[in-house]
C-alpha cells in the first residue's frame, strides 16, 4: 500500500517525516534519504502492529 509522506527540516537541521494517514507515525533522519528510509520502516512496523490488535 502507498502512503503520502510529509518531509520537513526542523530548527536543528533534522528532517522529520510524517505519514498523516497513520496517526502518530513519525520518524526522522539527518538527511532526506535517511528520514525517508526511517519512515518506511516506521510504516511497516505500524502496519504490523495494527494487524495484531
Amino acid at each position: 500500500m502507498k502512503y503520502r509522506i510529509t518531509l520537513q527540516k526542523d530548527e536543528d537541521g533534522i528532517y522529520v517525516a510524517k505519514c498523516p494517514s497513520l496517526q502518530g507515525c513519525i520518524s526522522q533522519g539527518k538527511t532526506k534519504n535517511e528520514a525517508l528510509d526511517n519512515i518506511k520502516d516506521a510504516i511497516e512496523v505500524y502496519s504490523k502492529s495494527k494487524k495484531t490488535q
